[in-house]
């Protein structure tokens, strides 16, 4: 096969490492932020990295109900003008490599300004580690491919662990130790998808289109589409799309839908028929019998969880078809051109 489907297949036993190792980390984390004056949440990050950061600023708002925004690194790197932090913010940097100088700028000014601040990356003696206050590994193991997959799900698990105990919610806790059955029964689609990618070998654009949590989803399989499949390819929240490009949509036209069951499911029906009104061409991941009837490409999951954890579970037949798209386009998963897989930005 190749590094990145060995690696999307590793997914289950990487998340179960994670939670055995650092729950008790996360724990104890977690009882050190409740008792400091946090008010709100800031998170660096970059590539895909950044696309896990958007789904900590649902999960952090919508359990903690704390503001939380997604920082500007060139305020700091470039234009030498970092925002006033404070002492009542966590700044977190995520980065699997821990090394892109504009994160660690972040997390070093947000630390120097008194904030408390917290990493999340899969080195540990990384320069982000160093810099901040709190580090937290995501136990992924070497990751070859230049494409991440299974450091992805570890930053939005260690996101989702460190909600889930800082809100004391015993039931959120034990719905995320619960995530790594729930990974290896998603990673049932991989042969359905490998049979389902041949009918879009010639496709050059498309739209992803998720919601609320997913949101992140979207943008992170829109960013593995690009990279590996070489697509013009746009995310959306199925909100933002009828501002203006729906215009687009025409006859045969394909969009991915992330609508797994919750409460944004209603409004992805409603915009999965919206569409199928104007002749588009969907490819629909979801786990409720009602929008996959309406897809030329229903990849069912075999899984349900709960809405705040789905975008772990729904991201896997987003690089799986990525995956088997490459592969069926004739070109090489491990090495997409004009990548590396550690990139330096400032």
């Amino acid at each position: 096969m190749s590094h990145l489907y060995d690696e999307i297949q590793q997914q289950p036993e990487v998340i179960a490492r994670l939670i055995r190792e650092e729950e008790h980390s996360v724990a104890a984390v977690a009882a050190e932020l409740r008792l400091r004056p946090i008010r709100y949440i800031l998170i660096a990050a970059r590539g895909t990295s950044d696309n896990a950061a958007t789904y900590g600023k649902y999960v952090f708002a919508s359990i903690l109900r704390l503001p939380v925004a997604l920082a500007a690194p060139s305020l700091y790197t470039i234009y030498d003008s970092p925002p006033c932090t404070g002492s009542n913010a966590l700044v977190i940097g995520i980065s699997q490599s821990g090394e892109s100088p504009d994160i660690v700028s972040v997390v070093e000014e947000a630390r120097h300004q008194g904030a408390t601040t917290l990493a999340i990356t899969n080195e540990l003696g990384s320069p982000l580690s160093h810099a901040a206050e709190f580090a937290l590994p995501c136990h992924a193991g070497a990751e070859l491919s230049v494409a991440a997959s299974k450091t992805y799900t570890a930053q939005l698990t260690s996101l989702a662990m460190l909600a889930a105990h800082w809100s004391g919610n015993e039931e959120r806790q034990a719905q995320v130790r619960a995530l790594p059955q729930a990974v290896r029964a998603a990673l049932e689609l991989a042969e359905p998808i490998s049979h389902a990618v041949s009918r879009y070998r010639f496709m050059e654009a498309c739209f992803v289109l998720g919601r609320g949590y997913n949101y992140a989803t979207a943008f992170e399989i829109a960013l593995k589409m690009k990279e590996l499949c070489y697509l013009l390819i746009e995310a959306y929240s199925s909100a933002d799309f009828l501002h203006g490009p729906i215009a687009v949509i025409e006859r045969g036209f394909p969009v991915i839908l992330v609508a797994p069951s919750g409460r944004v499911y209603p409004d992805m029906l409603a915009m999965a028929e919206s569409l199928c009104q104007r002749g588009a061409e969907l490819i629909t991941i979801s786990d409720e019998a009602g929008i996959l009837e309406l897809a030329t490409t229903p990849l069912r999951l075999p899984v349900s969880v709960p809405e705040w954890l789905s975008p772990v579970v729904t991201i896997l037949p987003g690089q799986l078809l990525a995956y088997h798209l490459t592969r069926t386009k004739g070109y090489d998963p491990d090495h997409p051109r004009g990548l590396r897989k550690v990139t330096l930005t400032r």
